[in-house]
C-alpha cells in the first residue's frame, strides 16, 4: 500500500501561482511514476503533468509552458509549481503514484482560480 498526501490547494487570482505538494509513503519501489491529475463536476479525471523516477516529464497540452512538476526521491515527494494560472484551471487536483499494475490516488486537493 502507499498512502499520498497532497497540500497546497486554494484560491487564487487569475493570473497568479500555486504550489501542490504531495507526499508518499508506505511500499514505494523504484522505478516507478508519479504525477498530478485534476478533475471538474462532470468530467473525466484527466493528466496535468507525470514525472518518472529517472525525472522524464509529460505534460497536458493546456499547462505546458505554464506548469512545472518535480520530484524528490530520497523524500518520495512530487511537486506541481502552478503559474499563469486561469480560471479553466479551476478543478479538484489529485496526486498519483503507479508502477506497472499498481496505482494509488491521494485525495484530492481544490484549486480556485476567481477574480
Amino acid at each position: 500500500q502507499v498512502q499520498l498526501v497532497e497540500s497546497g490547494g486554494g484560491l487564487v487570482q487569475p493570473g497568479g501561482s500555486l504550489r501542490l505538494s504531495c507526499a508518499a509513503s508506505g511500499s514505494i519501489f523504484s522505478p516507478n511514476n508519479m504525477g498530478w491529475y485534476r478533475q471538474t463536476p462532470g468530467k473525466q479525471r484527466e493528466l496535468v503533468a507525470g514525472i518518472t523516477s529517472g525525472g522524464l516529464t509529460n505534460y497536458a497540452d493546456s499547462v505546458q509552458g505554464r506548469f512545472t512538476i518535480s520530484r524528490n526521491n530520497a523524500k518520495n515527494t512530487v511537486s506541481l509549481q502552478m503559474n499563469s494560472l486561469k480560471p479553466e484551471d479551476t478543478a479538484v487536483y489529485y496526486c498519483k503514484y503507479w508502477k506497472m499494475a499498481n496505482m494509488y490516488w491521494g485525495q484530492g486537493t481544490q484549486v480556485t482560480v476567481s477574480s
